[in-house]
């Protein structure tokens, strides 16, 4: 059954998947010729010192880039299918409801993770042709929370698109952007080092809030 859930969510989201991956590597591919283009004018030696200076990272480009594609992948998965009614349709299937409806998160959170690692692995390849494991692993370090933003914003989202009554959704919104916030409080280079692994535990223990709202659902509630 659950292979059945992702190949459904596979047909529904598969060519913004695609658009969203492709996207994801022009911006970093991007992110990564400007870090080439300064070493090319002003020396490598300049960067460094920046970099250790002033904290500067150069992939800022990228700081929105997760959260934005968490929102609509979420938007794309589940907002037709509560449009179209079709959630009613998939929780009478033979199967758990708590599972299935965490089948199709789990769906979402891969298709994030296989997208930002191409982020991830390009910047692993070329970050360290130009400096040390130190300022690579602070480049990294740093983009972790965006990255997380990503995730967590998928979740909100996908929160926010099966709750079945639109006040409810607009507190729920609220909710989310006030979360969303707290990704990008700390602007400096490893500002979250040591909140991350916090950081990473809220994150997915966003994944529950869905079930909230399915179970509303589920009970009826509407506008």
């Amino acid at each position: 059954m659950i292979q059945a859930i992702f190949y459904k969510e596979w047909i529904k989201t598969r060519w913004y998947w695609l658009l969203a991956t492709l996207f994801m590597i022009g911006i970093t591919g991007y992110s990564m010729l400007r870090i080439g283009r300064t070493i090319a004018i002003q020396g490598i030696d300049h960067l460094w010192v920046v970099m250790v200076q002033k904290d500067a990272i150069f992939i800022d480009l990228l700081q929105f880039v997760p959260l934005l594609i968490g929102i609509l992948l979420a938007a794309v998965q589940f907002f037709p299918e509560m449009q179209r009614k079709c959630l009613k349709l998939t929780l009478h299937l033979p199967y758990s409801q708590k599972k299935m409806v965490m089948s199709m998160l789990a769906y979402g959170v891969l298709a994030l993770v296989t997208c930002f690692a191409m982020s991830f692995i390009m910047m692993g390849v070329y970050l360290p042709q130009h400096f040390t494991s130190e300022l690579v692993q602070r480049v990294l370090l740093s983009a972790a929370p965006w990255f997380l933003a990503g995730f967590a914003s998928y979740l909100l989202v996908s929160w926010i698109c099966l709750e079945p009554t639109w006040k409810r959704r607009v507190l729920n919104l609220i909710i989310a952007a006030l979360i969303f916030r707290v990704y990008f409080l700390a602007p400096g280079a490893e500002a979250y080092n040591s909140f991350l692994p916090c950081l990473t535990l809220y994150t997915l223990l966003a994944a529950s809030l869905s079930w909230i709202s399915v179970v509303r659902f589920k009970a009826g509630k509407q506008d």
